[in-house]
């Protein structure tokens, strides 16, 4: 009976405080879906803090970190000006442990993991060319997934396919160290931080984070119009190697038509910001 009685209060729970939200405020981008959140947001955090000290130790010894004074400088600036607007989607945001940082490698990648976990490819800004506002286009893009929490959502849906709610939730209830929990753990462990970049994006949060960045590029005074640019100068590289970026974000003429109307909404904020 107290084995029953831990998985309906283990499934209560998870309902209730995990199972469906919106991680972010409504805003002009009018980005409100419900999302599935099994997976408890500590969790997901030292995941992505552990994933992401990895990868800056294999950058570290490879002497690919942080190279290029400069260009760090240039990255980061950039980035805290997108940061300081995050408050229209989310109060906790400008709290978060914000890190920053360039690898030098010819992939023309960057990504932000949960928590607000910044990596920018130097491969982005050489090959591209990218100007100011291509680079605040990638990088609100990146903040937006982090901020509506799409790596948390991918990996919730991850252990509801691979792991199970039944299973996960004795995991959460019973922390006594009992073969269940532990195969529930073990499972878990084994989707590794490397989901948070092997799941590819859905075209649903690919949209959001298309919307969102686009509002936190204006709001920032970044021309928003640069992310039709950027995507134009993405796709014209596809046509050798694909972008490591386009590897989990489809690039497509739709997109980019899409682009261009969403960016239009925009043009009032953008020059508002630019001005100030």
């Amino acid at each position: 009976m107290k084995y029953k009685r831990n998985i309906y209060i283990a499934l209560t729970i998870l309902t209730i405080l995990f199972g469906c939200t919106s991680t972010t405020k409504k805003s002009d981008s009018e980005v409100d879906r419900i999302q599935l959140m099994i997976l408890p947001e500590y969790m997901a955090l030292d995941m992505s803090q552990s994933g992401y000290t990895e990868i800056l130790d294999n950058a570290k010894k490879d002497g690919i970190l942080n190279t290029d004074i400069l260009q760090v400088e240039r990255v980061r600036e950039i980035s805290y000006n997108l940061i300081n607007q995050t408050y229209i989607f989310r109060d906790d945001a400008q709290d978060w442990n914000w890190e920053i940082n360039v690898i030098e490698s010819e992939l023309i990648n960057a990504f932000c993991m949960p928590g607000g976990k910044i990596v920018v490819y130097s491969g982005l800004i050489n090959k591209l060319d990218t100007t100011d506002d291509e680079l605040a286009a990638v990088i609100g893009h990146e903040i937006a997934h982090a901020l509506r929490e799409h790596g948390r959502e991918r990996m919730s849906s991850a252990l509801v396919q691979q792991v199970g709610i039944l299973g996960f939730a004795i995991f959460l209830s019973n922390q006594d160290g009992s073969f269940l929990s532990k195969q529930a753990i073990l499972q878990g462990v084994a989707l590794g931080t490397t989901l948070f970049f092997a799941l590819p994006n859905s075209r649903e949060q690919e949209r959001e984070a298309d919307d969102m960045g686009l509002e936190l590029t204006a709001l920032a005074g970044y021309n928003p119009m640069a992310a039709v640019s950027l995507w134009r100068k993405m796709d014209a590289q596809s046509d050798s190697q694909p972008p490591e970026f386009l590897s989990t974000h489809p690039s497509n003429e739709n997109r980019i038509e899409d682009l261009q109307i969403e960016a239009k909404k925009y043009e009032k904020l953008y020059k508002e910001n630019k001005k100030n």
